[in-house]
């Protein structure tokens, strides 16, 4: 989850030609009021539709469902009639505001609908550009939801130095929530996170330390990132068929490779080389991926002593982050959906605190989705192992918002299966 660590989108997509445009983003709607659509940027200057029951693509490749005429958006063949969508006029007050003296930029999106909202602070993963550029906003407003979105420091028009430094990062999230209350202050419900990938770390304890309503997390982590780490170690080599001997020989490199993280790569140096030599022979030696040990593998013992730092640990990490002790603290309703086939969030600890937390009468909500990667993304996957998503799963949005408005849940949201007893 550095992207090292836990993005929203860690999975390998399709390379989609760069297409003409003069279509705007944001929220569109389908002329029988039924089917909403986010549209948003790509880097190569195309634009990607998500439509609210998970189907997505780029707008105007052959094939899509959805093109760009002159400052429209229209259906296409393949989605039968053509028709156009209109922009929903959604309601967007630009602010900046303050933590530990930074300027952070946001913005408040406010559904047309006047009637009082809940509000969602959208705290994103790990990427780096605004969170405007993903579709979470767009789609929250679409089913009535206020949503705050803000630039992370260091992103966008935020000011400071990028971090993955959890503890700033909550502050950040604490002072966009009282923001977010302040700008819409009597035309919402109730208000808290919804944190996705690494935003599962910061949501809950943003939540520690303000006046949060809820938190709903999707595919994050009730770990640390060295346990992240281990556990991607041992389902890397799982996936390739290897057994628990191999397995537990390559998670003492890992334990090693996580001893020097832990020292912010000060030492640990001797017994990590010390392994590579004993089990580089190894069949399953080349197959190590994890989030950090086969990137440490692949550098020589005197290039990871120089340049281990900057390389590894540039971001101010807490590696040894103590993320159920922040869970335990919380005292408002959870929501944690995840993906069965994570592989950069692999789900069995979490579920197994998540389980722990409700044993002990916590109000939470577990959901998850089989068949999904990182991001509830649906994939197909090669011989070699390689994935290429193919949609976002049906109900994962009508689960998420369902819960944050207060809405009776089902216990299936398409493919999705409710957790409710414990283990």
């Amino acid at each position: 989850m550095m992207k090292l660590l836990l993005g929203l989108t860690l999975i390998s997509l399709v390379a989609a030609p760069a297409v003409g445009r003069g279509c705007e983003t944001g929220l569109y709607r389908s002329p029988d009021g039924k089917e909403s659509v986010a549209v948003t940027d790509l880097p190569d200057g195309s634009l990607r539709y998500t439509l609210d029951d998970g189907i997505r693509g780029i707008v105007g490749q052959p094939g899509a469902l959805l093109s760009c005429i002159g400052e429209e958006i229209r259906t296409t063949a393949a989605k039968g009639s053509a028709a156009q969508w209109q922009r929903v006029p959604l309601k967007m007050r630009q602010t900046q505001f303050q933590s530990h003296g930074t300027t952070l930029s946001g913005v408040l999106i406010e559904p047309p609908a006047p009637r009082p909202h809940p509000l969602v602070v959208f705290v994103h993963g790990s990427e780096r550009y605004s969170p405007l550029k993903l579709y979470y906003p767009y789609l929250f407003a679409s089913y009535g939801i206020s949503v705050f979105a803000y630039d992370k420091r260091g992103t966008g028009q935020s000011e400071g130095e990028y971090t993955q430094n959890f503890e700033l990062l909550a502050d950040d999230a604490s002072a966009a929530l009282r923001e977010a209350r302040r700008l819409d202050q009597g035309r919402f419900t109730k208000a808290g996170f919804f944190g996705g990938s690494q935003g599962g770390w910061v949501a809950p304890l943003a939540a520690t330390r303000s006046p949060a309503d809820f938190v709903a997390v999707g595919f994050g982590l009730i770990s640390s990132p060295i346990e992240e780490d281990r556990d991607q170690v041992a389902d890397d080599l799982r996936e390739k068929g290897f057994g628990q001997g191999d397995i537990a020989e390559a998670l003492e490199l890992a334990s090693a490779a996580s001893a020097i993280a832990a020292s912010h790569f000060t030492r640990g140096f001797e017994q990590f080389d010390a392994l590579k030599r004993k089990y580089s022979s190894r069949r399953w030696y080349p197959y190590i991926k994890g989030e950090y040990t086969g990137a440490m593998l692949k550098e020589s013992d005197a290039d990871l002593r120089r340049v281990g730092q900057p390389l590894f640990d540039n971001v101010e990490l807490i590696w040894n982050y103590d993320a159920p002790a922040v869970i335990r603290k919380l005292k408002v309703p959870l929501l944690w959906i995840f993906a069965e086939r994570d592989r950069e969030a692999p789900p069995a600890i979490t579920l197994k605190r998540l389980s722990e937390l409700k044993r002990r009468g916590a109000d939470v909500v577990i959901y998850s989705f089989p068949h999904t990667d990182h991001g509830i993304y649906e994939f197909q996957q090669a011989a070699d192992g390689r994935r290429t998503v193919t949609r976002i799963a049906s109900g994962y949005f009508p689960l998420l918002t369902d819960w944050i408005k207060g809405t009776a849940l089902k216990d299936h949201y398409g493919t999705a299966r409710r957790h409710r007893g414990v283990r």
